[in-house]
């Protein structure tokens, strides 16, 4: 368990962030990091183990597959920034470059209609650099020969800058580096947000003691409807069950298993080299609490199974090593990020609704968040697409690719 102490040094915050795990760490370093910003940051966390966040439960991968353009940006810049991190954070000796093991995703399409999406899609990402091919069946048969592929038309792989890479590393790297730079952590909960018509003006911590700010970040992950209700606000933020397993093969497969996207929605990928890491939600796909991380046994047996050994009969013989469930932070207008004020409460910002991209988009949406607080405007990737106006407006936010 991360050491925190429970009471702030101060009574008044330029900056308070609610939630210290992967985004609200990204955004205190960026804020740390930043010319225009002078003034004190405290970080909330009200679990300093992290065990419940959705960065500890993460598969922590990464793709260029989207369907819209500032989502391949997004990743092409934290695929940039991971594997330069040394220079990114001031050339610190102790920080390693991360690396992006390119096993790819494979999208599998059994129907001309999912077909026409990845040849949509596969033509935007190569207009961006990403390095993603079509694949035809014969083509998926030859490069990867342990697929079952009767029912499938085409397949989209990626090449580069897709796959498995060190997150935790990045997580603790946000912190600590926050922390140093003079960003304050405190164990404690946001039971309160006090505010005026326009704007708040102060939290109140679970000891009772009030804290005034200047902007408050709701970075709470798959807890942001609640804190968003403490200020009187909503937000189509709710926790959702993934479940996921690490399984060992009896016969291993003679090349690396790319993450393969099977229609159904189960997912698998290489983990080790004798084992592998199989991905699957819940049905019905439903709202839990968020401190429900109960494993549902039988959907192992009836449902991911019989699809992961019919997909690759050589998986016929799985051994379950371990196994867990984490929590997206499932925005149910669109599955995408909810970024920036509020369009009436203008200091409270949100950063949440990542519905399993947040991992990989956390070093651009940190950044893009502080350049809003910092300069009232988006200074590299134009991030507006993301913000809360959408919400109400019920306009969503055109991705397809969301696993």
């Amino acid at each position: 368990m991360v050491q925190m102490p429970s009471d702030p040094q101060h009574h008044s915050y330029d900056v308070i962030i609610i939630g210290g795990a992967m985004m609200g760490s990204s955004v205190a370093w960026w804020l740390s990091q930043s010319a225009e910003f002078q003034g004190r940051i405290l970080v909330v966390e009200r679990d300093p183990s992290f065990a419940q966040s959705s960065t500890a439960h993460t598969n922590s991968c990464i793709r260029q597959q989207f369907s819209e353009a500032l989502n391949v940006r997004i990743s092409q810049f934290t695929a940039e920034f991971i594997t330069n991190l040394r220079v990114n954070m001031g050339n610190d000796p102790r920080v390693e470059n991360l690396h992006i093991q390119d096993f790819g995703y494979l999208y599998l399409a059994d129907s001309e209609r999912n077909a026409d999406a990845l040849r949509g899609a596969f033509a935007l990402q190569r207009s961006l650099g990403a390095g993603t091919r079509l694949l035809t069946r014969d083509e998926i048969a030859a490069a990867f020969p342990f697929y079952q592929l009767d029912d499938i038309l085409l397949g989209s792989h990626g090449t580069r800058d897709e796959g498995y890479w060190d997150g935790g590393a990045l997580f603790d790297w946000f912190r600590r580096k926050a922390i140093a730079a003079g960003v304050e952590y405190v164990h404690a909960e946001i039971t309160g947000i006090e505010r005026t018509p326009s704007q708040v003006t102060s939290v109140t911590l679970g000891s009772g003691q009030r804290l005034s700010c200047g902007h408050l970040v709701n970075a709470a992950g798959p807890r942001a409807g609640h804190v968003a209700q403490l200020a009187g606000l909503s937000i189509p933020v709710e926790p959702r069950k993934r479940f996921t397993w690490i399984v060992k093969a009896a016969h291993p497969l003679d090349r690396e298993l790319p993450l393969t996207i099977d229609p159904s929605g189960v997912h698998m990928r290489q983990d080790g080299p004798e084992t592998y890491m199989i991905g699957a939600r819940p049905d019905p796909d439903l709202a839990v609490d968020p401190t429900d991380f109960h494993m549902d046994h039988s959907l192992w047996e009836s449902h991911v199974w019989p699809i992961v050994a019919t997909r690759i009969p050589q998986f016929e013989q799985l051994k379950i090593v371990t196994e867990w469930a984490g929590h997206y932070a499932f925005n149910t207008l669109d599955q995408n990020a909810v970024l920036g004020p509020h369009t009436d409460l203008r200091n409270f910002h949100f950063i949440n609704g990542f519905s399993g991209h947040g991992l990989q988009q956390a070093p651009a949406m940190g950044r893009g968040l502080v350049e809003l607080i910092t300069t009232g405007r988006f200074q590299t990737l134009d991030l507006t697409a993301f913000g809360y106006d959408r919400i109400p407006a019920g306009r969503p936010f055109g991705e397809r690719a969301v696993i």
